[in-house]
Formats: structure tokens, C-alpha cells, sequence
């Protein structure tokens, strides 16, 4: 199996840090998953009931799940520190499958987390996955070119599907992940994990409340340095580039701070390291321009430590440095709150919000169409690059 394959090193930060682990689990009752009504036993009104707990997954065998099984597609970096990590400390859903080209990597797999053969596939393999009960979820965690081929087939295998972002290389691309999904009536959610997390949902509420008015400016930068030769996101075809990887952080930040969709974009690349990023930019520079009037500078780079989120409104401010750390965000705002909010684990938290809505059959927090309005901006800041001037979206 090839390098690229099977070391997406994906997302690493350079403010990361080791989320506190603590092994927490309950157990929860088996109810009927469709929405039922429930007598009040005083004699009260029927009452319709999507309790957070008690509802069950029922698999196509008839057998009912109180905690769903996930299956890891591709064991970088990205699966093997953080993910398979936080399904240690996830209530509502656990490691039950692995899928790598690597047999050494699949034996290693297998031994530090009790994975049965049955549930190792490799790449060749792997459509039979369908027939297997213990497996609910596929998390696609490859380089972005192999997220529509995989999500589709995981799709077409009847499971439901996680994909890292970016969700894909082009709009096309992620329209035929969501058809896939809808078709078969399996949830699709897209690892956008600053969504599940209380900082920046309560960054998303100050929006909403409008407590500093309208805003005026927002400034979004998220980059690390990235010394490596010869990895896939320096190969164009594979999803390489900051665009794609680091600057949809900055992208999508913009988009869920002001609550509106970007009309036009400006945007330079550029790279100081040629020998490294010889087919890809190492830092995109963009401009958004949205309908109410907002501007939004936004940067990001594989050359410089950076990672801060700034909002400035008609009656204040409030600002998050860092906004999209692994290990926590630290913010504050003009009049004094502080938003450092700390929680266990992000990417357990964000598993679990899934998890709860495939057994509740709720709406995930972050579907498919989040993650295609995001792609649908990379392709217009990548037009701008190319025409060197400002294009509408």
C-alpha cells in the first residue's frame, strides 16, 4: 500500500496538546428508535419524546444497539493519536473495525485494541463490510481525492458515514457523497469537531443574540509549520495544499461567526519553500465579502504558527486565541466574558454528538451541506488565484 495511503497525518496542529483521557461509560436502556408516544403514567397527555438517552439503533439484522461500533478507514496520524484514542473515552459509540492496506499496522491495531480478524478489511476488501453487524459507522480518514470513492462505498455497504474534512476536491464531488447517502438512507456527518465544542458554540450564540450588533470586521488565521518532503498534502492530486487542509478552519469560522454565506472572494497563494510545496501553495491569503456587508481577511499556512479569530462589531468585540486547538480555545470579549470552556476530549465529544443522533435519528450537527458550502468557496479562492482577481460565489 502506498505511503500516501496510509499516512494522512491529518490536521495536526501546532498548538496541539494530549487530551486528558478518562474512561467514562453508562449504560443506557433499549427503546424503539421511531419516534413513540408515551402515556404520563398520572394520566396526563400523550406526549411525543426525543430523550438525549434510551433510544436504540436497530441494525438491518433486527438487533438492537445501545452503542454503535466505528470502523477507522485509513490509520495515519489523525486515527492513531486522536481518534482511536477518543473512542476509549466515547459513551455512545466504540472501535470495532480498522481498515488499512498495512498488515503490520492492521497486527498492531489488533492487539492494542482487541479488534477481531473479522473486522479488519483492507482497501480491496473492503465492501464487505456490509455484512458485518458489529460495524454501524465508517470514518473515512484518507487524503481528500479518496473521500468521495470510499464514503460512497461505505454508503452503498448500508453504514453510516464520518468523513474528515475537507469533505472532498470539488462541489461535484460532495453532491454525490450526499445523493449516495440519502439514497441509502444512511446519516452522513463531516468532522467539523469546533462545532461540538462549547467555546465556539457559544461564539455562534453571540452571533445569534446580536448582544454587540452588527458586525463589521472578522480576521481568521490557523497555520503550523510543516517541515515534511514527499507527503501527500504537497501532491496537488491528492488533496494537498493549506486551501483544503488548514484554511478551511479560517473559511468555515467565517461562515458560522457571521451566519451568512460569502458572495465574493479575493484571494493570493503563495510559497517560500519551493523545494517542498513544488505543485501546491504553502499560504492562501483570502478576502470573503458577505451579503450583509461583513469583510472577512483570512490566512493560513504550512510555514507559520498561527491560530486566532477575531470579531469586531458596532458595539464590541470578542476574540478566541486559539480557536481551533485540539486540546482547548481560550477567548474573551469586551465586556469581560471569558470563554475557556474546557471539555475531556474534542473529537470523543464529537463522535458522540453523532452517535446520539444515528440513535435517536436526529439530525446530525454538521451534514454533508456544511461541508459542500465550505468546497464551494475553496473552488472560487482557487479560481481567484488563478485569475488573479475577485470572484463572485
Amino acid at each position: 500500500m502506498s505511503f500516501f495511503i496510509e499516512e494522512p497525518d491529518a490536521y495536526r496542529e501546532f498548538f496541539f496538546g494530549q487530551a486528558k483521557k478518562e474512561n467514562r461509560h453508562k449504560n443506557f436502556s433499549i427503546m424503539k428508535t421511531r419516534r413513540i408516544f408515551i402515556k404520563n403514567t398520572l394520566g396526563s397527555i400523550a406526549a411525543l419524546t426525543f430523550a438525549t438517552e434510551g433510544f436504540s439503533c436497530i441494525t438491518k439484522s433486527g438487533k438492537k444497539k445501545d452503542k454503535l461500533g466505528v470502523a477507522l478507514v485509513g490509520l495515519g496520524y489523525y486515527s492513531t493519536d486522536l481518534l482511536a484514542p477518543a473512542l476509549q473515552q466515547t459513551e455512545h459509540c466504540y472501535l470495532a473495525g480498522i481498515v488499512t492496506g498495512s498488515p503490520e499496522k492492521a497486527k498492531r491495531w489488533q492487539e492494542q485494541y482487541k479488534i477481531p480478524e473479522k473486522n479488519y478489511y483492507d482497501y480491496a476488501s473492503f465492501d464487505k463490510i456490509a455484512n458485518n453487524p458489529d460495524i454501524d459507522i465508517v470514518y473515512i480518514v484518507l487524503p481528500p481525492s479518496m473521500h468521495k470513492e470510499y464514503v460512497i462505498r461505505a454508503a452503498n455497504a448500508g453504514k453510516h458515514v464520518w468523513c474528515e474534512k475537507p469533505m472532498a476536491m470539488t462541489v461535484e464531488e460532495c453532491q454525490a457523497m450526499i445523493d449516495a447517502c440519502n439514497k441509502n438512507k444512511v446519516k452522513l456527518s463531516i468532522g467539523y469537531r469546533l462545532h461540538h465544542e462549547p467555546n465556539t458554540q457559544r461564539i455562534i450564540q453571540l452571533r445569534k443574540e446580536k448582544k454587540y450588533g452588527a458586525i463589521k470586521t472578522v480576521s481568521a488565521i490557523a497555520g503550523y509549520v510543516d517541515n515534511r518532503t514527499n507527503h501527500w498534502k504537497q501532491t496537488k492530486a491528492l488533496g494537498g495544499g493549506v486551501t483544503y487542509d488548514m484554511g478551511v478552519y479560517p473559511l468555515n469560522a467565517t461562515r458560522y461567526v457571521t451566519g451568512e454565506e460569502p458572495v465574493a472572494v479575493t484571494a493570493i497563494a503563495s510559497t517560500t519553500r519551493p523545494e517542498i510545496y513544488k505543485e501546491v501553495e504553502e499560504t492562501i491569503n483570502f478576502t470573503l465579502e458577505f451579503p450583509g456587508g461583513t469583510i472577512a481577511t483570512c490566512e493560513s499556512s504550512f510555514g507559520k504558527n498561527m491560530n486566532r479569530l477575531e470579531v469586531t462589531c458596532d458595539k464590541g468585540w470578542y476574540n478566541m486565541e486559539p480557536f481551533s486547538g485540539y486540546s482547548g480555545q481560550n477567548g474573551k470579549t469586551s465586556d469581560g466574558i471569558i470563554l475557556n470552556t474546557v471539555i475531556p476530549n474534542q473529537q470523543a465529544k464529537q463522535m458522540d454528538d453523532d452517535a446520539l443522533a444515528i440513535l435517536n435519528n436526529k439530525p446530525v450537527i454538521v451534514p454533508g451541506e456544511e461541508g459542500l458550502k465550505d468546497i464551494r468557496v475553496v473552488e472560487a479562492i482557487y479560481k481567484s488565484v488563478k485569475e488573479k482577481e475577485r470572484v463572485t460565489i
